[in-house]
Order: C-alpha cells, then sequence, then structure tokens
C-alpha cells in the first residue's frame, strides 16, 4: 500500500487492506461500529464514505498513518497526517523523549530507527557494540552503502558487517528475517527495500526450537575475537502517533541475557 494507489478509487484500496488484515466484512464492521451492509456498499462504491468513516475504518484495520492519507486520498480528501523531520520544532517532545529514553537505557544498547531501519538516533552503549566488529563507517564501506546513515537490518545480515559475530546465526536469523517480511508487508516501498536485504541473508537454516530447556526469548548471541555476548531486544513504539515520522520510529532496545553479558557493559560504562 504506497501513494501510488491515491489514483485508485477507495473501493479497491480499501478492499485490498480489510484482505491484508484478514477481517471478513462482519468483523470490520463490529471493530468500526459501522453495519455490515455499509461496509459492503463502501466496498462496491454504492456509498462514499466520509472523511470520519475513513479514520474510524483506518482505526480499525490499524492502517499506519501514512497509509491512511493514501485511503483519504482515494476517497477524495486531502490528507490529514503530516511527515516531520526529527530536527523540526514540532518534533521537540518527541526527540527529547527518545533522547531520554536512550539515556535512562545507558549503560545497555538502544537504537532508534525508522520503518527502513535506518538508524535515526543511538545512545553510547550501541555505539560500541556496533563498533565491537572493527569501525563502523570501514564496515559501512564494507557493506557497500554511501549513505552516512546506518541501516541496521543491512548491517546485520550482510556477510561484511555484523553477520559474522552472530554465532547463534542459525537459530536468530530465520526469526529476524521472518520480522523483515512482517513488517515491510502492505508496503511495497519497504517489502522492495527489505527483499535485497534479505537475499543477502541467503538460504535460511531450517529451525526446530524444542519446547524443553526454552528460554522466554531468543538471545542473539555475538563472539567477537574471543569476547561472548549474550543479548535479547524489545521493541517500542508511540502509543498515540499523530505525526507520520512518530508513528514509523521504533526504539530497540537490548537487555542482557546472562550475568557477564551485563557486567561486560557496566564495566565500559565505567
Amino acid at each position: 500500500m504506497t501513494s501510488a494507489m491515491a489514483a485508485q478509487n477507495f473501493p479497491s484500496v480499501f478492499r485490498e487492506w480489510r484482505a491484508f488484515r484478514k477481517l471478513s466484512q462482519l468483523d470490520l464492521a463490529l471493530a468500526a461500529d459501522v453495519s455490515q451492509r455499509h461496509v459492503s456498499w463502501l466496498e462496491t462504491g454504492r456509498s462514499q464514505p466520509s472523511r470520519e468513516m475513513v479514520v474510524r475504518l483506518s482505526e480499525a484495520m490499524q492502517v499506519p498513518l501514512r497509509e491512511r492519507n493514501v485511503l483519504l486520498q482515494a476517497a477524495g480528501f486531502a490528507p490529514m497526517y503530516r511527515e516531520s523531520d526529527l530536527d523540526e520544532p514540532a518534533m521537540k517532545p518527541v526527540y527529547d523523549a527518545l533522547s531520554q529514553m536512550l539515556k535512562h537505557h545507558d549503560p545497555l544498547p538502544a537504537i532508534v530507527v525508522d520503518r527502513f531501519w535506518n538508524v535515526k538516533m543511538k545512545n553510547q552503549a550501541a555505539d560500541l557494540m556496533l563498533s565491537l566488529g572493527g569501525d563502523i563507517e570501514a564496515m559501512q564501506a564494507s557493506i557497500g552503502t554511501n549513505s552516512d546513515e546506518i541501516n541496521l537490518a543491512l548491517l546485520t545480515v550482510h556477510p561484511e558487517g555484523m553477520r559474522p559475530f552472530i554465532s547463534n546465526w542459525d537459530q536468530a536469523a530465520p526469526l529476524f528475517i521472518q520480522r523483515l517480511k512482517r513488517e515491510a508487508d502492505g508496503d511495497p516501498d519497504i517489502r522492495d527495500r527489505m527483499a535485497a536485504i534479505i537475499e543477502l541473508a541467503g538460504p535460511m537454516p531450517d529451525i526446530a526450537l524444542q519446547a524443553e530447556g526454552l528460554l522466554p526469548v531468543l538471545p542473539l548471541e555475538l563472539n567477537v575475537n574471543g569476547l561472548e555476548l549474550s543479548l535479547f531486544s524489545v521493541m517500542s513504539t508511540f502509543g498515540t502517533p499523530m505525526d507520520i515520522t512518530t508513528d514509523e520510529l521504533r526504539i530497540e532496545s537490548f537487555y542482557p541475557a546472562d550475568t557477564a553479558t551485563e557486567a561486560f557493559f557496566k564495566s565500559m560504562s565505567a
């Protein structure tokens, strides 16, 4: 679902989103508090939605703000949500909140990424983690990116990036690739970029996790010149975004999966 769909009529874009969310007309009607007949008539073009109805249906289908603008335009309305740069004055509360979150998470790594997995902000511990494999600028050159921005997904899967240091690649990679595919669904712009990154990962090994002895989370095991670290991550988003940029930002916070990893980051901070 991209801005290219704005040229389509509302019924087709609306129908695609309902199908993508795997909702029946009745399911959507109940979620949006409208009649099933009204949902059907909107999909066939017998009824035209109001601006408020487009927003209500978008919320019920959990459509991202960028794509809600597409739905609004397809229905003949002006876009409702703006897209701001993080350094704009209006975004200062968001930027300050992110800065505080990153600062408070030290001495453990935390990284802010956009919808393409480009790193927008990171704390000192994240700088340390990303540089464990060597100079990050040299690594950027090795993976063939001309951008000053670090792409966390590319850096993770590229053979010249962090991948050689991921000692549990066979276990972690399939789940990470599934995550990239899942987050790219519904947005061809993201899907095209992620497809190139996923291709770099190569064939994925079959993963059969045994329930016995399985941890509550899958750690990311790093082995850098004999230094062994075990981490897992938690992804956070803003709860009530009203700006496209805010809606698409995610904070990945890393936590130690063992005492040795916790001690390492604390010692480096000290």
